[in-house]
């Protein structure tokens, strides 16, 4: 090693289960010694600055929207056909005496953003099926999503004030299989034929199955999903789609709950901002290969 270079030094045990050697000990402990000079460590890397300054700002923005009184008291969300007709189809249900059907998909577990978001748009529509005595059915793949759903409306109901209305056998797992689910989900629609039903969250294959099975009866679907190639099966198929990031705006929609509006405005001050680099980014880029002048990639990271 070169003298007059400060090192720093690691310390690592390690074990080695020597039974089958003739070594005497039961255990051999080798010290390990790593040299690495102090002059090769970087304590801030320069080539994530800009992933820095990215987090810094997101967060301000998220901050700002969400502590500011004067941010939360303009901010509106647009009109969304989709969430106006929430009211209606469970009225309608309740006048008809017949259920609502809500389930979450195929495609997600309870890590994916649509599914949490469906979640908070089921606590809306349980309270709701609750205050008017109207049968709720979730039908799901999965087993810790059923678990969640149950929670969630048993939660919906006390808040409601009839929690003696709920009930766990309304909220059932049918199968992990695909198309196994979709059988038995378009089983459950053919025989209690629900009045309304809500297809919100992840959907693969099964979206259109589910959704012309749900026309066939003449009930009123709303649908939602981030998956563009479903979307244009519920397009088709339902009487109100919510595109993309209305399903993740609904709660806030429907709840005006002002944390959650909040949060929908920094998304739309960031996807602003966003478009905003990108188009300065594009012109620097088109005069720094048109003229001479000397822009830089400073947009390059």
């Amino acid at each position: 090693m070169p003298i007059g270079i400060p090192y720093r030094f690691w310390l690592s045990f390690v074990f080695v289960d020597c039974r089958r050697s003739k070594l005497s000990s039961y255990l051999l402990m080798s010290l390990i010694l790593t040299l690495i000079p102090l002059t090769q460590l970087h304590w801030f890397d320069l080539e994530r600055l800009p992933l820095f300054v990215i987090s810094v700002i997101a967060i301000a923005i998220v901050l700002f929207t969400t502590y500011s009184r004067r941010s939360r008291e303009k901010f509106k969300i647009r009109k969304i056909a989709g969430m106006d007709a929430v009211e209606d189809a469970i009225g309608r249900a309740t006048e008809m005496a017949r259920p609502v059907l809500f389930t979450p998909g195929w495609g997600g577990d309870i890590q994916r953003p649509t599914t949490i978001a469906s979640m908070n748009f089921l606590s809306h529509i349980a309270r709701k099926t609750g205050s008017y005595d109207c049968e709720l059915l979730y039908p799901t793949h999965d087993p810790v999503i059923m678990t969640v759903a149950q929670e969630v409306i048993k939660e919906a109901y006390a808040r409601a004030g009839y929690v003696d209305r709920y009930r766990d056998s309304n909220v059932t797992y049918v199968s992990s299989s695909q198309f196994g689910y979709a059988a038995a989900v378009d089983g459950m629609i053919s025989r209690k034929k629900p009045a309304s039903i809500f297809l919100l969250g992840t959907f693969e294959a099964e979206s259109l199955i589910l959704a012309e099975t749900g026309n066939s009866i003449g009930a009123i679907q709303i649908a939602g999903t981030d998956s563009t190639i479903q979307l244009s099966f519920f397009i088709v198929a339902c009487d109100y789609t919510l595109i993309g990031e209305e399903l993740f705006a609904a709660s806030g929609y429907l709840s005006q709950d002002p944390s959650i509006l909040a949060s929908v405005r920094a998304q739309d001050i960031l996807k602003l901002l966003i478009a905003l680099f990108i188009l300065v980014a594009v012109v620097a880029a088109t005069l720094g290969q048109v003229t001479d002048i000397a822009t830089g990639d400073w947009w390059v990271f």
